[in-house]
């Protein structure tokens, strides 16, 4: 057994697992690698890029450029032209992300869940009575991104940015260890709410990029501050951005979890599965 599958197999035993990435100074460990992934220096650079590509199957075939300043550089790296075709059907909404595809469906109400078994409820995650009630028996999906994806998030449908809401908190690990342990955890995490309306409906379809233990900053084209630890409480930007259908749209400082809200009338795209990998610009759901 390689060094690599010993490593892999002893991490994955779930109370190590959350005991490592949860049971610890959880903000101080945040900031710490958000300085850490941005030092410059070749020896360091290249040995952090070396054992993340050893130990999470990271693959830079269809990265921009191959050489990076920092292990941050190349977090939040760019892919070539062409390297994620956007189903341009009017009717679909696309993929923001590339992710793993988590819990997903009919909102009850307002309930949701995290994972099988642990409900949350709109109210706690969007803190907005408005939109609660937008996606009152709405539709939505949950997309995790695991370390070694593309980063970056992109506009589901041609729309404009209506609003952008960040609300600060913790940040608990969001794998699926730790969402089959902690009740309402993208409700205690960090997160932003950015609304969106779309250009051929006006429907308003909401993204919600959730941060994570190590993840916890967003930046966004659109805004000239970068979301993250910082801020307090819950802050509101007003925004009037418009975005073409799969238009980069910004990107997370690391990666996490994003979860897309539709109001009721979308329906999920059939070839939707829990647990499956989904790329930038497939089909998510259907537009009434």
């Amino acid at each position: 057994m390689t060094l690599r599958s010993r490593f892999l197999d002893l991490f994955q035993q779930e109370n190590i697992n959350f005991l490592l990435t949860n049971r610890i100074p959880r903000r101080l460990a945040t900031q710490f690698m958000g300085w850490f992934s941005h030092i410059e220096q070749p020896l360091i650079r290249e040995a952090s890029i070396g054992l993340w590509r050893l130990f999470s199957g990271l693959d830079l075939s269809e990265a921009k450029k191959t050489r990076f300043r920092s292990m941050h550089d190349c977090f939040i790296r760019e892919l070539r032209e062409g390297a994620r075709p956007v189903d341009h059907d009017p009717k679909i909404l696309v993929s923001p992300c590339d992710a793993i595809v988590g819990a997903s469906g009919t909102i009850a109400g307002t309930k949701l869940f995290q994972i099988k078994g642990f409900p949350y409820t709109l109210d706690d995650l969007l803190c907005d009575g408005a939109l609660v009630e937008t996606y009152r028996n709405g539709r939505y999906v949950t997309l995790r991104l695991t370390s070694s994806m593309y980063h970056r998030f992109h506009a589901p449908h041609d729309c404009r940015v209506k609003q952008v809401t960040y609300i600060s908190g913790d940040t608990w690990n969001v794998n699926p260890i730790a969402l089959r342990r902690i009740e309402k955890l993208f409700c205690k995490n960090e997160r932003a709410l950015l609304q969106t309306e779309l250009a051929v409906s006006g429907h308003t379809v909401t993204l919600v990029p959730v941060a994570a233990v190590l993840v916890a900053s967003i930046r966004l084209h659109f805004l000239d501050v970068r979301l993250n630890m910082r801020h307090r409480g819950r802050n509101v930007f007003s925004c009037n951005s418009t975005f073409d259908k799969g238009q980069e749209m910004g990107w997370f400082e690391h990666g996490s979890t994003i979860i897309v809200f539709a109001p009721e009338g979308f329906v999920l795209h059939e070839d939707l599965r829990e647990g499956a990998e989904i790329k930038v610009g497939k089909p998510l759901m259907c537009l009434p």
